[in-house]
């Protein structure tokens, strides 16, 4: 997966010269049948964007009586910080040598379904109809466009089990981190015996007094840490054993840009009339 992850990033940096990464046109003589014809997707794991994002859907925060704002897009997990770019998480969870990628799909890459819609209608202008062929296709037009890119980033302590998945924008708005949620075994209960139960209740209370140590006290009910009364402002929040830390604002905002550019360039036939 490294090789594949340092393969795109060549060519992400070679076609694309600015932020976007879009082309200011459709060129159909950029593009020839065995491209797509000799494209290997094999090894990638590939999702479709779909926006469907339901705690980036709220739209006010209640903020605890006296409580006031918290900079919760400047809080951090194990390193990892909103607004990052994908190269400088990967480096940040290199570097601290406490978690590495997950052995199967650390990295998956997304198109956002607009531009899939988009490069789906230009594959079959081609006469391009046959399943694995037309998929093959818009994997390797989006590639080409930069609207193939890196959506997840997975990682694992091997001696804890805690996983930490971060989720970026596209690259429309620079590939970087929205969204980052990580999970440990505190809620997790072995078996039905009273020491089971024991044992859960303890793991609960040290991570709670772990978080409030790191975090402060929560400024929206008993879990949350809000910038803002607004939820598309940076907001984090606790569960048992789980933190997920948002950036709604940032995801919306990336959604948005998609569809538009997606539309702008639509390669639609030159009508005549």
């Amino acid at each position: 997966m490294k090789r594949i992850f340092v393969f795109l990033a060549v060519i992400f940096s070679v076609v694309c010269v600015t932020p976007l990464c879009v082309a200011d046109e459709f060129d159909y003589e950029e593009f020839e049948e065995g491209d797509v014809e000799d494209a290997d997707f094999g090894d990638y794991a590939i999702e479709t964007n779909d926006d469907s994002n339901t705690e980036c859907r709220m739209t006010t925060i209640k903020m605890n009586d006296g409580a006031s704002s918290v900079a919760a897009g400047s809080f951090d997990i194990a390193g990892i910080m909103l607004g990052m770019t994908f190269d400088e998480a990967q480096m940040v969870a290199r570097e601290t040598g406490l978690y590495k990628n997950r052995p199967k799909d650390s990295v998956v890459y997304s198109i956002h379904k607009d531009w899939k819609y988009n490069l789906d209608y230009e594959c079959r202008q081609r006469k391009i109809y046959v399943p694995a062929q037309l998929d093959k296709c818009i994997k390797s037009l989006a590639r080409h466009r930069g609207v193939l890119y890196a959506s997840e980033l997975h990682l694992v302590r091997d001696i804890t089990g805690e996983t930490i998945d971060v989720y970026f924008t596209s690259n429309a708005t620079d590939n970087v981190v929205w969204k980052i949620v990580y999970k440990n075994d505190a809620n997790e209960e072995e078996g039905m015996d009273e020491k089971f139960e024991n044992q859960k209740n303890k793991k609960i209370m040290a991570w709670w007094q772990n978080v409030l140590a790191k975090y402060g006290e929560p400024n929206s009910g008993n879990d949350k840490w809000a910038s803002s009364d607004n939820a598309f402002d940076p907001l984090m929040t606790a569960y048992y054993g789980e933190l997920e830390l948002v950036d709604c604002g940032r995801q919306a905002d990336d959604s948005a840009t998609n569809i538009q550019q997606a539309m702008d360039n639509f390669a639609a036939k030159p009508y005549a009339f």
